[in-house]
């Protein structure tokens, strides 16, 4: 017989089938990658176009990617959407990002040492989610984008999309690759 409270957190992480396999890069030894390469592939994005940020007392700062890892963070006060993200606790679609007012410096750090003569492409559609503790205490935030050199060449995300980005970044919650110093 299963004791009562397991019942319940059984059901409390059940996930749609779909989301499956972001139950297998939740627990111990996962790394970033791990984890941004899974929503990568059920959001149908680049890893580069998945951002993973942990609130560090006044500022998020990058889990995710690597390469921006040590490029800087981003101030709570500024207007990034990520600072408004953890602000609001309140998650966010721009199917028309490339018209939203944003800093877009991280947008231009390339990754690697590589020297490219073409400047990555800029964010056309945008997912926003914060990572809220059990305590209603923001911990980090989520992001999802699509990159593209014309907002035709990327999908909308849907409705869907952000509710499951949403389940997912209440599972982020508990997980040491967010949780973790």
């Amino acid at each position: 017989m299963v004791p009562e409270n397991n019942h319940a957190m059984m059901e409390e992480i059940a996930l749609p089938e779909h989301l499956l396999p972001v139950g297998s890069v939740l627990g111990e030894g996962v790394s970033p990658v791990d984890l941004c390469t899974v929503l990568a592939k059920l959001f149908r994005v680049q890893e580069a176009e998945v951002a993973l940020l942990r609130l560090d007392g006044a500022q998020l700062r990058f889990v995710f990617p690597e390469h921006l890892r040590t490029t800087g963070s981003i101030p709570l006060s500024s207007k990034a959407v990520a600072a408004h993200t953890a602000l609001s606790k309140k998650p966010e679609i721009f199917n028309n990002f490339a018209r939203v007012k944003h800093a877009s410096i991280f947008e231009t750090i390339r990754p690697g040492a590589l020297e490219e003569t073409v400047a990555p492409a800029p964010i056309q559609k945008l997912m926003s989610v914060p990572i809220i503790a059990h305590d209603k205490k923001v911990i980090g935030v989520i992001q999802i984008s699509r990159k593209a050199l014309d907002p035709k060449q990327a999908h909308d995300f849907s409705r869907e999309d952000l509710h499951d980005l949403e389940l997912i970044a209440g599972l982020l919650a508990t997980a040491p690759v967010i949780t973790a110093n």
